[in-house]
């Protein structure tokens, strides 16, 4: 019983079940209307009656998440090498990527919409804008976290800097781009669902938005939900690609966990 219980599956559900219990009793303790904050049992009807709703709705929404995430990743990794190996590089574009975060993307999202129309193309975007800048920040911190006489080792044994990259730059990095991965996959889901508040007909957005101009309070909460697990879903798919990757990476890290 207590290794089912300090299973790293189950304390997840037992800590959402504990979450739940304390959301109906303030609901009752406190006598908060359903205008307000409705009761877990009502989102989970309103969850199961418009889930066949729901499912389809994610789809769109998890299209542009994985659109604007593989841009990221796509764009992102070249760029943050560009940067780690190339000071000058480094210099001119490194001030403009933190620049460019400051910009609120919600702002900004009208202006994708104006130009590329309603379709996905907008939220790909807005979602690849929030997913890159973490991308390119872990990416290079990955790259010069190099040691340096690593570094003279290789290049005393002859290694060329093809072979450097590949043996010894790319595996030091890859721990630091998954961790970045899982960052971006989080952000490109809140980036997806901006884009379609702005502009779109389909996605969990459109749905959030309706509810909320219905004061379906129950529905918008049956989103975020299915938002949330959509979110928990794809960071999980991300950190178990890095155990079939780097798997010497998550047994050094258990080892360096575990109590002595």
């Amino acid at each position: 019983m207590y290794a089912i219980i300090n299973s790293p599956w189950v304390r997840p559900v037992i800590l959402v079940a504990a979450l739940i219990l304390v959301w109906d009793l303030s609901i009752r303790i406190f006598g908060i209307p359903a205008y307000l904050i409705p009761t877990p049992l009502d989102v989970g009807n309103q969850l199961y009656t418009q889930w066949p709703m729901l499912a389809a709705e994610t789809l769109p929404t998890l299209q542009a998440t994985i659109g604007g995430f593989v841009l990221s990743v796509v764009i992102g990794v070249p760029l943050a090498m560009l940067i780690a190996y190339s000071r000058t590089i480094e210099s001119y574009l490194y001030p403009l990527l933190v620049f460019s975060q400051s910009i609120p993307k919600v702002a900004i999202a009208p202006l994708f919409v104006v130009w590329f129309g309603f379709g996905i193309l907008p939220k790909i975007i807005v979602a690849f804008l929030l997913g890159f800048f973490p991308i390119v920040v872990s990416t290079v911190m990955g790259f010069k976290s190099l040691e340096a006489d690593l570094i003279d080792l290789a290049r005393s044994m002859g290694s060329t800097r093809l072979k450097m990259f590949y043996k010894i730059s790319l595996p030091n990095a890859l721990p630091a781009i998954f961790s970045a991965m899982k960052v971006s996959i989080t952000l490109a889901v809140v980036g997806a669902v901006v884009g379609e508040f702005v502009g779109s007909n389909s996605g969990i957005g459109y749905v959030l938005q309706r509810a909320n101009g219905n004061f379906d309070l129950p529905l918008m909460f049956s989103a975020l939900i299915v938002l949330s697990m959509m979110g928990v879903f794809l960071f999980v798919l991300i950190d178990l690609a890095e155990k079939l990757v780097l798997p010497w990476h998550i047994s050094n890290r258990g080892d360096a966990l575990a109590p002595t």
